[in-house]
């Protein structure tokens, strides 16, 4: 009996300071299943909207539930920045909430109805993943990259990041003391989906300034939103109204000299081999524009925060995501 007591005082303890140890940087399972934003003051809801050095787990939590509903903020890794307000503000938008791009009280409340699923899980590492193939480095330029037979993942940290669409380093944090390359092992992973979307786009708009990818269906219903890298100075996005003439995944690369980017003294055509870490990830939507695309990243904690050679880059997974849902003619419209 009066150990009974005990565990009930424990664990209405442990109710009581959820909500704290979302701020505390404690990323347990049960602190970041639990982490809850009812009830919090203003002044710890101001450190949700300032950029902490340390994840924070009501981040993490928040983030796999816009990743779940559609609203990626692209890598998962517990901080508050462009990307991650970006996705409050399309999902507070899309719910007819005051789109301020901040977590508040009304948008957690509507963010935790839309799945009832922990957002944390224990994942065992199968042998696949344990084993690869993979490549033991990739090179930083394109004439050594085209020396490998394959622009595979580096190892299974990288690929267990990808696969659940998390930071490496967050991964190494929800697992400290945990072996992240060993088959059986089991590990802590972000709970996102894992098989393709059903719904189908037709209309895919590109908004330049807002480093954003907004997809519609034929309704009209905003099925998918996503960061991105778009254009740069030295070679900006196109312009209007395009269309995807093909997809291809897994796709090889073709550097043309004429491209001329910067740090690549090429002076003949480079074929890279295919791969999630070929200079355009793991899928290639092609558009009726020469050269240009919207495709995949070796580099997802860069998107949205860097430029690109004029195409559309997003993470490797949000890229994939896109390419299940359009077809050859999908409308791409490129918007200021």
């Amino acid at each position: 009996m009066i150990l009974s007591r005990v565990v009930t005082i424990c664990l209405l303890a442990f109710a009581a300071g959820t909500a704290g140890k979302a701020f505390a940087g404690q990323l347990t399972l049960a602190a970041v299943n639990g982490a809850d934003l009812t009830g919090v003051g203003k002044k710890k809801l101001h450190a949700i909207s300032s950029r902490q050095k340390r994840p924070q787990a009501i981040v993490i939590k928040a983030q796999v539930l816009l990743d779940r509903a559609g609203f990626s903020s692209g890598v998962i890794d517990g901080r508050v920045g462009e990307n991650f307000a970006n996705a409050v503000r399309a999902f507070q938008e899309q719910n007819g909430l005051k789109p301020g791009g901040d977590l508040d009280a009304p948008t957690w409340a509507r963010l935790v109805a839309t799945s009832v699923e922990p957002v944390l899980a224990e994942h065992v590492i199968t042998a696949d993943e344990a084993k690869g193939p993979f490549v033991a480095e990739i090179p930083g330029n394109l004439e050594k990259k085209a020396e490998l037979k394959r622009l595979a993942y580096t190892g299974p940290v990288e690929l267990l990041a990808e696969k659940f669409h998390l930071d490496e380093d967050l991964l190494a944090e929800l697992n400290r003391g945990k072996s992240l390359e060993q088959a059986g092992a089991s590990i802590l992973v972000a709970s996102v989906p894992q098989a393709p979307p059903k719904a189908q786009v037709v209309r895919v708009v590109v908004e330049k300034a807002k480093h954003s990818v907004r997809a519609f269906d034929r309704e009209g219903k905003l099925v998918g939103f996503y960061p991105a890298s778009i254009g740069s100075d030295e070679k900006p996005a196109p312009t209007g109204r395009l269309k995807i003439t093909r997809v291809v995944r897994d796709p090889p690369y073709t550097y043309n000299p004429e491209f001329r980017f910067r740090g690549v003294n090429a002076h003949s055509k480079l074929k890279i081999a295919p791969g999630p870490n070929n200079p355009v990830g793991a899928v290639w939507m092609n558009l009726n524009e020469q050269s240009y695309g919207i495709h995949g990243t070796a580099e997802p904690t860069e998107v949205g925060k860097a430029g690109s050679h004029g195409c559309v880059r997003m993470t490797n997974w949000d890229a994939l995501t896109l390419a299940a849902m359009v077809r050859k003619g999908t409308i791409v419209e490129f918007v200021d």
